[in-house]
């Protein structure tokens, strides 16, 4: 892994073991790599407290409870879904804070947008934020790598307690 992600999977994680907080992730286009990070950290395996890796709509609805209907409208790579993916992970596990990731990691269907990615990330008592990235086409890889720093970044400021700009972070009322 670069050593970027590195040094972020390390902040978040001590982070995360100072306030006593149990992260989950709710994982689509990455297909478990986040949590697979998120486990390599020794002495903050705590910290961690599941991933669910939901590449299918039948395992986002059977695993997070995310509604057939949304999976149909707007779809799977939505910020519809991506909130309810990070809802869902709140709901189904014991973790203080999740964050989920779903988009096109490389060429979808016909009008699916390479690297368009929808993330989301939930803490109990607070409102669901989402984040939108358009990487474009890096390829699977690369997309994959963006998904990770950028849903490391949300998680290490929201943990940290640093103010994101509000043009990329939307919160619902």
């Amino acid at each position: 892994m670069p050593d970027d992600i590195d040094q972020c999977v390390q902040h978040v994680l001590q982070a995360a073991c100072r306030q006593e907080i149990m992260i989950a992730t709710a994982e689509s286009c990455t297909g478990g790599l986040l949590a697979s990070l998120l486990t390599d950290i020794t002495g903050c395996s705590h910290a961690f407290e599941r991933g669910f890796v939901t590449y299918t709509n039948d395992a986002k609805n059977e695993m997070l409870g995310v509604s057939q209907h949304l999976l149909e409208d707007p779809g799977p790579v939505s910020e519809e879904v991506a909130r309810a993916m990070a809802e869902g992970a709140i709901d189904h596990s014991h973790a203080h804070l999740s964050i989920a990731i779903t988009g096109f990691a490389g060429p979808g269907g016909p009008g699916d947008e390479p690297g368009l990615v929808h993330f989301a990330m939930g803490r109990k008592g607070k409102p669901t934020r989402h984040r939108m990235k358009r990487f474009g086409d890096l390829g699977r890889g690369g997309v994959r790598l963006e998904c990770v720093r950028t849903a490391l970044s949300m998680l290490r400021a929201e943990l940290e307690g640093i103010g994101e700009p509000r043009q990329t972070m939307a919160e619902t009322p």
